[in-house]
């Protein structure tokens, strides 16, 4: 079978969190909230700042992507029922999630929180949200096209190999490129901001993305599979690896602003969550468990640091043009 690689990338993601919990150490990556408690409580602190930006509309949603075990969302909620309870009073949990797998770990660990699950966006009720999306964004299917001569080829994938046909259908593609150039479109990512940014315009709230890539959009092939921890063939068996690319956080906010929302970042995620207090709060773990002191500070150090996860991985806010700047984005 040939099929195009962002059909293949779709597919092999769909069939890879259907069968499996692929967080921690049992399983094949590490994200951030697995990390530490102090992320989700700082990204659920930063949800309550955006509720009283917005007038404390009450009721609220409170919307997360890929929600993986619930641990952000479980550490989210703690914190803002002990620090801005009413505003814990007024939200109402959503969770995107189509992985049957992960959504019964989800519910064992956001027990006794009332929560909906929804296969996708279209399927949230009406009303102001505020949208959280943690490594959502770099598992959406991307579309690669390489230069040849004079021409743009699309690469596709046949028996665990690239092989190149004549772009059909393709997105505006820079005409100067040297040959052998590769150039990655993620469809789905634009159209995901462009829907969330005409909700957000007409409805208000915000949606708080952090995910990995460069700052500036540039040329090259950004795939790549985890497995067990280590790097393996993105081309395998689908669904045998995870599959990422690095986020275009220049066309993801082109299409928000287009669609009506305003934009505010992206900023490098290491400043972002200093910003939000993020070592702050690590400091007071590690008074609060002596033991585990080291780990809650080291922690800290690898999703702020910028030769870890705070430099290449960003923070990036769709928002409803009316809000002020939010936490994390102001200038330096």
């Amino acid at each position: 079978m040939t099929e195009r690689l962002d059909h293949f990338m779709a597919r092999a993601v769909a069939a890879y969190y259907a069968a499996r919990d692929p967080f921690g150490a049992a399983g094949d990556f590490t994200t951030a909230p697995e990390i530490t408690q102090a992320f989700g409580e700082c990204l659920g602190l930063w949800a309550a700042v955006a509720w009283d930006a917005m007038a404390r509309p009450d009721p609220v949603l409170l919307v997360e992507l890929g929600p993986g075990r619930g641990t952000l969302m479980a550490d989210a909620l703690r914190a803002v029922a002990e620090m801005v309870p009413a505003f814990r009073a007024a939200l109402r949990v959503h969770l995107v999630e189509t992985s049957p797998r992960l959504r019964e770990a989800q519910a064992a660990r956001l027990a006794p929180a009332e929560a909906a699950w929804h296969d996708g966006i279209a399927a949230l009720p009406p009303g102001p949200a505020i949208v959280i999306g943690n490594e959502f964004l770099d598992a959406l299917p991307i579309r690669q096209f390489i230069r040849r001569s004079d021409a743009w080829m699309e690469r596709f994938v046949h028996a665990g190999a690239f092989v190149e046909h004549p772009a059909v259908d393709a997105p505006l593609l820079p005409d100067a490129a040297e040959d052998g150039a590769i150039q990655e479109v993620n469809e789905p990512a634009r159209a995901l901001a462009a829907t969330l940014a005409a909700r957000l315009g007409a409805q208000g709230g915000a949606a708080l993305f952090l995910d990995y890539g460069p700052a500036e959009p540039g040329f090259g092939d950004s795939l790549q599979a985890m497995a067990a921890h280590g790097v393996a063939d993105p081309l395998g068996a689908a669904g045998g690896a995870d599959l990422t690319a690095h986020v275009d956080f220049a066309a993801l906010a082109a299409a928000a602003r287009a669609a009506g929302a305003a934009v505010q970042g992206p900023v490098p995620q290491g400043v972002f969550l200093a910003r939000l207090g993020l070592h702050a709060r690590s400091a007071m773990l590690a008074r609060l468990d002596p033991r585990g002191a080291g780990r809650h500070l080291s922690a800290a150090q690898r999703l702020t640091a910028p030769e870890h996860m705070g430099r290449l991985f960003k923070a990036i806010c769709l928002c409803h043009p009316a809000l002020p700047t939010l936490p994390g984005f102001e200038d330096p």
